[in-house]
């Protein structure tokens, strides 16, 4: 069962490989997605658009202080995936027993920040006093979810690394489907509202939580999970750490950029606060093809790598980017195309809100690509252990640039307008896929020298 599972990394024509690698991950991350969808179509609907903008004012603080520690699976993931390569089984089966209780333990420590200071952080980001109630319950709620969002994440990058991206793709269907279900029930049986469809997401958190340690339970490879082993082995903790701190650290500082343009985008109303809140879950959708691409360049490396076989992760690194690079340019389009009716389904009761959120599905959807083909290269240098510079070109790149433009040309009154706003992002990531792919085959330069294989 485990091999049939797993997909070949280290041989094989690599374009199919990779097709069939990355599809499973796309669309658990659709899945993902549908959790937050689920939320603000249900509240939408049944609700109303305070309600959706409640959720939505939520999103970017819930990811500042979840992507810090979802950054460490990703060196839990380039860990094994290297570990897998090197046939190293020890470094294996140490690394996929220290991720599990560093999962639980920082799943602790976010439900007790995020339930004590979740109005404090809403009210910095200037969220209005008509929607802060309602977000602030939405969120400590959600919060009580974060150990079983944690560990599922970890299960699922040990899985990954093996080559098993369908495993993770049945757990979250099941868990969408219960996510759904829960939502409607919470919220037209039991009249809850955002308090329902919070309830609703921590309950399918923990049903996927518990499929995937189930998953790791039963394989029969070095990465299946032994209860009795669970324990911290430093040298691994140490590479974790090494690989997954920067990358946190990077998802964290996005966190920052992030509320602070919510702020920014605050600062035009709950209407649009609305708009485009409606418009970031559609966008989410198109990211979730790009990241996708991210977890293969990532897990395909670190094997590769392990295995000493150079010249297969170069030619790894161009059909990944021409690949991200057709997806995000059909999904971004469409998203522009259906933009009005995708909206309609989250919003029902504000044409305005509509109108709002199309500048931002515009403004994001059309150069999207270029995000995919960030996402790729920064997968490319975390895969060969340079997370730490991804991380440094990011921050420079993509929160540089875009607070530099929100504190200075954003300032500016006939440039404090959302089109301003949103193009802050297209720049951004221009200059971080130049610097990256540059720097990467520098270090890969470097770093295989001593080879003949290159």
């Amino acid at each position: 069962m485990t091999k049939r599972l797993n997909r070949s990394m280290l041989d094989g024509p690599l374009l199919p490989n990779i097709i069939l690698y990355t599809v499973p991950i796309i669309l658990t991350n659709i899945l993902q997605l549908l959790f937050n969808s689920a939320d603000l179509v249900v509240v939408g609907r049944f609700c109303g658009s305070l309600s959706v903008a409640a959720v939505g004012a939520t999103g970017s603080v819930c990811a500042l202080l979840i992507e810090f520690f979802i950054g460490f699976s990703v060196g839990t993931s380039v860990t094994v995936a290297q570990g897998l390569g090197a046939q190293n089984h020890d470094e294996v089966h140490k690394a996929v027993h220290t991720a599990l209780p560093a999962a639980f333990i920082f799943g602790v420590f976010l439900t007790i920040v995020g339930v004590i200071f979740c109005e404090k952080f809403l009210q910095l980001m200037g969220t209005p006093e008509n929607v802060l109630g309602l977000s602030a319950l939405y969120m400590r709620i959600y919060f009580l979810g974060m150990t079983f969002t944690l560990i599922y994440n970890f299960c699922a990058s040990i899985l990954r690394a093996t080559g098993d991206t369908k495993s993770p793709l049945a757990f979250l269907t099941i868990a969408g489907v219960v996510n759904v279900i829960l939502n409607v029930i919470f919220v037209t049986v039991f009249h809850m509202n955002v308090a329902g469809v919070a309830l609703a997401t921590v309950i399918s958190q923990a049903v996927s939580a518990v499929l995937a340690v189930l998953a790791l339970l039963n394989r029969e490879d070095s990465c299946r999970l032994v209860i009795s082993d669970l324990r911290i082995h430093k040298e691994q903790l140490i590479k974790i750490i090494k690989i997954g701190l920067p990358t946190g650290l990077q998802n964290s500082l996005f966190g920052i950029s992030n509320v602070i343009i919510q702020s920014s985008i605050n600062s035009f109303g709950d209407v649009f606060m609305s708009g485009s809140a409606a418009a970031y879950n559609i966008e989410g959708f198109v990211y979730a093809s790009m990241n996708g691409f991210h977890q293969t360049m990532l897990n395909f490396t670190g094997q590769n790598m392990g295995a000493k076989q150079y010249s297969r992760v170069k030619r790894l690194l161009w059909i990944c980017l021409a690949c991200v690079a057709t997806a995000g340019i059909i999904t971004g389009f469409s998203s522009v195309i259906f933009g009005e009716e995708l909206l309609s389904i989250y919003i029902t009761d504000s044409a305005q809100a509509i109108a709002d959120g199309m500048i931002c599905i515009k403004y994001l959807g059309i150069p999207y690509f270029l995000c995919g083909l960030m996402e790729v290269s920064t997968g490319a240098l975390c895969g060969i252990d340079s997370s730490f510079t991804s991380m440094l070109i990011s921050v420079l790149g993509v929160c540089g640039i875009r607070l530099v433009w929100i504190f200075t040309i954003f300032a500016i009154p006939q440039f404090h307008t959302p089109e301003c706003l949103f193009f802050s992002y297209t720049v951004s990531w221009i200059f971080s896929v130049v610097v990256q792919l540059i720097v990467f085959f520098i270090l890969f330069k470097r770093k295989t020298r001593s080879e003949k294989l290159i």
